[in-house]
């Protein structure tokens, strides 16, 4: 901490549960489906019929990173509370434990969040907060479905613009031919969903040095990322029973803060509580606003990134399989024009003292020039042979 990086406000909430907006109804079966399709994540047994009349579910059940979309703050809440002046937040990375139970159609989730540590590091942007906190979430069955500690990083207003690469404020341009290209390696990662369909991928088949199949999807742009916002359910109007939030007692100045969903605005001027124009979150989809806060041009969502970590590795494991912890570390941001790329590899295997049999997996974001997006690793659940 300096004198004008002040972070003690943080520890007057540390271990203490925080109020939640609930939904208003729900999760209604094209809540899934908008998900899957604004993550990138074309796993039939989420949105087609035939497919999951077949599947192993005989129903439509969400993927294991639909929970975060059922939140009132993309996850980021509880990693985000306690003021600290003029300052700036990014969405660092999460950790994900699974519990088992699917989200579907009907079901109304919950979400108790609770504080839980921060430190303060020197990095490029100067003194930097990381500070971390849970989501808990179950449904109305008072089933636990997932756990969720998000980290978030906060530094000071002035030094967001500062770090801004010039270099990079222009699009890359794809030639047809690299178009083409890119298209092709992101439908051999949709083959092998297709492929795999509702067979099982046997723990026993897997060995220590596999290689998952490479996932690559994008360039993004600015309608990919609007899509994936719309996708949020907070994100639409009047879906959640809003609790007040006070970003400026965050630190976030007027002008950053807005109205974003406020509960009052909304009833007066609802334009102003929409994130995608106004406040804090308007810098992923305006170049201006992003060069404030350190980003060069439009930039995706943190919490998106997360879900496609999760896509990943669940889509590889199948219908029979579960991701159940995970561990991401974002490094860089996905930028308009940029295109993602997947990759993971088999480190290890084992029984837990549950008998579930694991891959752990290490895995890797990168972009086409090969700049690292986000690094972390996973424990898969698979099925194994009986006999």
């Amino acid at each position: 901490m300096s004198d004008d990086f002040d972070t003690s406000d943080i520890d007057n909430y540390l271990g203490k549960p925080m109020d939640f907006s609930p939904l208003r109804e729900v999760i209604a079966p094209n809540d899934i489906r908008r998900w899957v399709h604004a993550m990138h994540y074309p796993n039939l047994a989420h949105f087609d019929p035939a497919t999951i009349a077949a599947s192993t579910w005989g129903r439509l059940v969400a993927p294991q990173s639909f929970a975060i979309a059922t939140d009132d703050g993309h996850g980021a809440a509880p990693a985000c509370v306690g003021k600290i002046e003029n300052s700036h937040l990014l969405f660092g990375g999460d950790e994900w434990w699974f519990h088992g139970p699917r989200i579907e159609p009907g079901d109304v989730v919950t979400n108790t969040r609770v504080p839980f540590d921060y430190t303060v590091k020197q990095t490029g942007f100067g003194p930097t907060c990381f500070q971390r906190g849970d989501n808990n979430y179950s449904n109305q069955k008072g089933e636990e479905i997932a756990r969720q500690r998000s980290t978030s990083i906060r530094y000071r207003a002035a030094a967001g613009g500062e770090n801004v690469k010039t270099d990079d404020f222009e699009e890359p341009e794809w030639t047809d031919a690299a178009q083409e290209e890119m298209e092709e390696r992101r439908f051999a990662w949709v083959k092998m969903l297709h492929d795999l369909g509702n067979k099982e991928r046997w723990w026993d088949d897997v060995a220590v040095g596999d290689q998952l199949p490479e996932r690559v999807f994008g360039p993004h742009s600015i309608a990919s990322f609007a899509t994936e916002w719309r996708a949020y359910i907070v994100n639409t109007w009047g879906t959640l029973d809003l609790r007040k939030q006070d970003l400026e007692g965050l630190g976030f100045t007027r002008e950053m803060a807005g109205y974003e969903n406020d509960p009052e605005m909304l009833k007066v001027n609802p334009f102003l509580t929409d994130g995608a124009y106004y406040g804090p979150s308007r810098g992923h989809l305006f170049a201006k606003y992003a060069r404030r806060i350190g980003m060069p041009r439009g930039y995706g969502y943190g919490a998106s990134m997360g879900s496609w970590v999760t896509d990943f590795l669940s889509g590889w494991a199948g219908q029979h399989g579960m991701v159940v912890h995970s561990v991401a570390n974002y490094r860089g941001p996905a930028l308009t024009g940029d295109v993602t790329i997947q990759t993971a590899e088999v480190t290890e295997k084992s029984v837990d003292d549950r008998g579930r049999h694991l891959v752990h997996v290490k895995h890797l974001m990168k972009n086409q020039k090969g700049t690292t997006m986000c690094t972390g690793t996973a424990e898969i659940a698979l099925p194994k042979k009986v006999g």
